[in-house]
């Protein structure tokens, strides 16, 4: 009882405000070392990220080629950008791979982990199968991809005109393959994704579905989509950023030939801005390039977040 009235005397005394203070400053007080550990990453990311992209801003109202002497342009590159026809159609090969990707990167996803959610045998070792692509050096497999369409593919398909030949020469066609390579590959990640989300509904839900009659498709369409629309969202967000910065499988397959057909934006600015004498040019070709997948990311949540409120 002592206690007690002692505990309230002292918590209704005049110092106690400032002792429960002490005390949660103290308690929400990180430890040093917590500071130790982030303030290298804070560092390396500015030194290796913030900062190359403030001197390409800066650059990017200049003439520097990339060596020797330069001057100031003012906005010349970025108004040249828009009469570029050369940067008009990378930015529209980007657009027209990205989009047609990230279709067929979630649908086959999707259906890919359905399947393996199922009660079926060695689910793990699916798992881990269908992992290993997104783990592989993509220049490394997009050679042997390149290997295939040049020259197996002709011999299995020499009936079909189209791949008679190599279709990585075809003009109209060559970014069907860099398409195919670069879904086969993101579908690994994607994958991890949408199991990760499907692992998050209860299996009362189902049954209780079942119970009602509804068939798989209903089911599918009124409980599994809508409880991991924002899994969805996440997919379709990282994977349009990631395929409009196409980069290795064109390298890989076609190096943005036949001519100019197949080069994407970054190819342009790895090209122009590092052996092309264009850095500055490049340079803000680089910050459009930057304002565009922003504006398409944040578009996205905005459009993808409202139907997650409406399931």
């Amino acid at each position: 009882m002592t206690t007690v009235t002692q505990a309230v005397r002292s918590s209704t005394s005049p110092d106690a405000p400032k002792r429960a203070g002490r005390v949660r400053s103290e308690t929400s007080r990180a430890p040093s070392a917590y500071y130790w550990m982030v303030w290298p990453a804070v560092i390396a990311f500015a030194a290796f990220h913030t900062l190359p992209v403030i001197v390409s801003i800066f650059f990017s109202f200049t003439n520097y080629p990339g060596y020797g002497a330069w001057n100031f342009v003012g906005l010349s590159n970025y108004i040249n950008l828009f009469k570029d026809e050369r940067i008009l159609q990378a930015y529209g090969f980007s657009f027209l791979f990205a989009v047609f990707a990230t279709i067929l990167t979630n649908v086959i996803s999707l259906a890919v982990a359905l399947g393996l959610n199922a009660k079926i045998r060695a689910r793990e070792f699916w798992r881990g199968v269908y992992f290993v692509p997104y783990v592989l050096a993509i220049l490394v497999i997009g050679y042997v991809f390149q290997f295939f369409f040049s020259n197996s593919l002709p011999k299995i398909l020499s009936g079909i005109p189209l791949f008679a030949d190599n279709i990585l020469t075809n003009e109209t066609w060559a970014w069907t393959a860099i398409v195919a390579l670069a879904v086969w590959q993101a579908c690994a990640f994607s994958i991890i994704i949408y199991l990760a989300g499907l692992q998050t509904i209860p299996a009362e839900l189902y049954e209780a579905a079942a119970l009602d009659g509804a068939k798989p498709w209903r089911q599918f369409r009124s409980i599994t989509f809508p409880l991991i629309s924002a899994f969805f969202t996440i997919n379709v967000v990282l994977s349009l950023k990631g395929f409009l910065q196409v980069f290795d499988p064109i390298v890989a397959l076609t190096n943005g030939g036949p001519g100019t057909s197949t080069e994407s934006v970054t190819l342009l600015i790895f090209r122009g801005g590092f052996s092309g004498g264009e850095f500055a040019y490049q340079a803000a070709n680089a910050v459009i390039f930057f304002i565009v997948i922003t504006v398409v990311s944040l578009f996205q949540f905005r459009v993808l977040q409202r139907r997650e409120a409406d399931f």
